[in-house]
């Protein structure tokens, strides 16, 4: 089941007011174009921000995500005819043949049931052309990021048009391995209303990324740093070898 916060109607709405800042986006953008790619999978669509980038480029675009509400927003917004919309897991995907395949953000470490990842990885290999690519974006684990995931760091008030005053902080509740659990609450100051939406990341080390791919039909072409220059967020390019193995 999607977080509350890719669903709830009230929460979804203000998903892209509350972080319009996507420079995350521009690794990404530079790939597609280093790669010369002209049809993309974008795995985890949320509300088509990057979809719609690339649309807008001229690119053949399927966004892909398990949350209706967050389609719905995506689907709503300009240009998204252009766009072809699946809803859905990896696994819900129609015959494709495309040039790549993309995770941004956190759609990767999202996928943390084993099941779900190796399942995945082997439908996206599906739906990648011979000599096609997929691109995903995970945070190191050495960094231990989530430990600056606290009401202290994270606590912030947005104004939003037409919404008023948000307030909104972000709290770890459980680490357990390689997982993450965090709870994000928002207050909603026209009326006192609280939301909450639990979620829970899967941090894994480079060399666990790097053993999955392999695993299931992928070469490791390249390891890139993401938006922080620190190397917190590490985005890794690999292409699709000849045969994948089978989920169990």
């Amino acid at each position: 089941m999607p977080d509350a916060v890719f669903e709830h109607p009230r929460l979804i709405g203000i998903y892209d007011a509350l972080d319009p800042d996507r420079s995350d986006l521009d690794v990404h953008l530079a790939l597609v174009e280093q790669l010369g790619a002209r049809s993309v999978l974008d795995v985890g669509c949320g509300t088509g921000t990057f979809a719609l980038l690339l649309a807008a480029r001229g690119i053949e675009v399927t966004g892909l995500d398990p949350a209706g509400g967050s389609l719905d927003v995506a689907r709503a917004k300009p240009g998204a005819e252009r766009v072809r919309w699946v809803h859905g897991d990896a696994t819900a995907l129609p015959p494709l043949q495309v040039d790549l395949a993309t995770m941004t953000a956190n759609v990767a470490q999202a996928i943390a049931e084993p099941g779900a990842w190796a399942a995945t990885l082997d439908a996206v290999h599906r739906a990648l052309r011979p000599g096609g690519h997929l691109v995903l974006e995970t945070r190191d684990p050495a960094s231990r990021g989530w430990e600056q995931w606290t009401r202290e760091r994270t606590h912030r008030v947005v104004p939003l048009a037409g919404v008023g005053g948000v307030e909104s902080w972000t709290e770890v509740t459980d680490v357990t391995g390689p997982l993450v659990t965090f709870v994000s609450t928002w207050v909603f100051a026209s009326d006192g209303a609280v939301l909450t939406s639990t979620s829970t990341l899967r941090f894994r080390e480079l060399a666990e990324v790097e053993a999955d791919l392999a695993a299931h039909g992928y070469v490791v072409v390249d390891v890139r740093d993401g938006r922080d220059p620190g190397g917190r967020e590490i985005v890794v390019v690999a292409g699709r070898g000849p045969s994948a193995r089978r989920s169990p």
